[in-house]
């Protein structure tokens, strides 16, 4: 086969090629068909919410504190002498009854010095009644000399009656101080108590005001407790929130020995500055009785306080986490799927979460979790805490 015949051929394959691929372009394209259009779903932002129950709800306030005695004060004897004797209770732990004997001085001196002040008043009284007789006498020798005339002072000797009888009652005043120094030898616990500290031994000499124990009343304990001013508005607070005497309820817990004490209060009074820095109120909370039972609320313990309040009436508990800035609420409608924005009136916030008085609906849902864009109706899947899908 010649050269020029070869390209012929050559020329002609190609062209076949060519116009059987053009055929089945346009084949193909007169068979196919437009896709059809679909709509862009945008999803729904995901809201985790908790339901809103309305009702009646007693106010609770919390807080802590360090229980400590109502009262407090240092033994120390009034007269100087040799300790003779204690009570094998006058130690760190020991328990007094009221008027129960402490300790005893020795009171030789004492009972020597009562003796001699009785005597002293014996002679005192002599010494007046002889004064009294001499100015009888006196004014009725005068008398009988100038019947119409009433005796002169001089005459009727009163500065010496008024001296007698000035001597006489400091001799009734001396034995009154020596029975009472007499007294003091012996020392009585001033109120049921327990002791603290105590530096006291048998044979110790003791001087007037030295220190020899330190005891707590075991009536009642106190314990106070920094308080939100504006949160004591549902309490009963004596003398800064009511007029009455009697305050809130409250229950007083703490632990120790391995068991949970838990005793009934009482709000008794607010302490007399609120804190200058936090602008708190120290709420004052009093148990009776607190050795009652074993284990006691003992001075020193920490204690966690609940004070019980006013009632509210058709109010909602909602957790923290469902506020927004300045009272505001994510409110969702369960059967519409939708959020609002609700402004609420916020009453407490306390351990069991905030307190609504109104603002909100009971059926709805309020949401505790975080979006970026919020608007007031927007379409929302509702998704309740614990995984139940109420959208």
């Amino acid at each position: 086969m010649t050269q020029k015949i070869r390209i012929i051929v050559h020329g002609v394959l190609a062209l076949a090629i060519i116009a059987a691929g053009a055929a089945g372009y346009l084949l193909l394209k007169s068979v196919r068909q437009a896709p059809a259009r679909q709509e862009v779903q945008i999803p729904l932002p995901i809201v985790r919410t908790v339901p809103v129950s309305i009702g009646d709800l007693d106010m609770t306030l919390s807080g802590e504190g360090t229980v400590r005695p109502l009262a407090e004060v240092q033994i120390v004897p009034q007269v100087s002498g040799k300790v003779m004797e204690v009570s094998p209770n006058l130690v760190n732990g020991g328990s007094f009854e009221k008027d129960e004997l402490m300790l005893r001085i020795d009171d030789a001196d004492y009972e020597i010095a009562v003796t001699q002040a009785r005597a002293g008043l014996q002679q005192a009284r002599s010494n007046y009644q002889s004064a009294v007789e001499d100015s009888a006498a006196a004014v009725s020798e005068w008398q009988s000399l100038h019947p119409d005339t009433p005796a002169p002072p001089l005459v009727a000797k009163k500065p010496q009656l008024e001296a007698a009888r000035a001597q006489l009652e400091a001799q009734r005043a001396g034995l009154e101080r020596a029975r009472l120094d007499l007294a003091r030898t012996r020392i009585y616990a001033p109120f049921d108590c327990r002791v603290s500290s105590e530096q006291a031994d048998t044979g110790q000499y003791v001087t007037p005001g030295q220190s020899l124990a330190t005891v707590y009343a075991t009536a009642a304990v106190e314990i106070v407790v920094p308080m939100e001013s504006s949160a004591l508005q549902w309490f009963d607070v004596p003398g800064f929130t009511t007029d009455r005497k009697q305050g809130s309820q409250a229950a007083v817990t703490a632990g120790t020995a391995g068991a949970k004490i838990v005793r009934n209060g009482r709000v008794v009074r607010a302490q007399g500055k609120i804190d200058e820095n936090t602008r708190m109120v120290s709420v004052v909370i009093r148990v009776d009785d607190p050795f009652a039972t074993n284990p006691p609320l003992a001075p020193g313990q920490f204690a966690e306080v609940t004070v019980f309040g006013r009632k509210i009436r058709d109010a909602a508990i909602i957790p923290r986490a469902a506020l927004r800035e300045q009272d505001i609420v994510w409110a969702v409608n369960p059967k519409e799927s939708r959020l609002y924005i609700r402004k609420i009136d916020l009453a407490h916030l306390d351990s069991r979460g905030a307190v609504v008085r109104s603002g909100l609906n009971s059926g709805e849902h309020v949401a505790v979790s975080v979006l970026k864009a919020v608007t007031d109706g927007m379409k929302v899947q509702d998704v309740q805490t614990g995984g139940k899908d109420k959208s």
